[in-house]
């Protein structure tokens, strides 16, 4: 997927677990495109995710049967000049993304929302959507692109 434009709102959502919850289609919607860092789950995710905006999505450890096979395990997309690349487990990270030109690394895995800058790339896991795993918060996020800048901002989905 590529967007060109000066600016886009990415959502940015992982680890559902087969559920849809209002919350985070509230969270996503207007968004211009909506990554999907894999433990889908189930088709149906998808499906609700793709009546908001255009997915990008990456298979998950979790992710598994006919519906799957077709979900790449690690993906890179450009959004308004911005280099994003999808996968779902930090671990499983295989290039260099400085070397690589690329600019954003969406992960989700762990459950545990977090943004921070390495190397003059923005790491970003929304942490997860989906049913509540011990104490983590369930969360989003959403990657905003002005100008060729890049931000990303989580939010809390449902309070404790």
């Amino acid at each position: 997927m590529s967007i060109n434009a000066s600016h886009a709102r990415i959502g940015l959502i992982s680890d559902t677990h087969n559920l849809v919850r209002p919350e985070a289609l509230d969270w996503l919607a207007g968004c211009d495109a909506i990554v999907h860092a894999g433990d889908i789950c189930a088709p149906h995710v998808l499906e609700a995710l793709q009546q908001l905006a255009p997915v990008t999505a990456v298979r998950g450890n979790n992710d598994c049967g006919v519906w799957a096979e077709h979900l790449p395990l690690r993906t890179t997309l450009k959004v308004a000049g911005v280099a994003v690349h999808v996968v779902h487990d930090i671990a499983d990270l295989d290039i260099d993304p400085r070397a690589e030109g690329i600019d954003v690394v969406v992960t989700g895995h762990s459950h545990k929302p977090s943004v921070r800058t390495e190397d003059g790339v923005l790491f970003v896991n929304p942490g997860s959507a989906g049913p509540r795993r011990f104490k983590l918060p369930v969360s989003a996020g959403v990657l905003v692109i002005e100008d060729g800048r890049v931000r990303a901002q989580l939010h809390t989905l449902v309070a404790s």
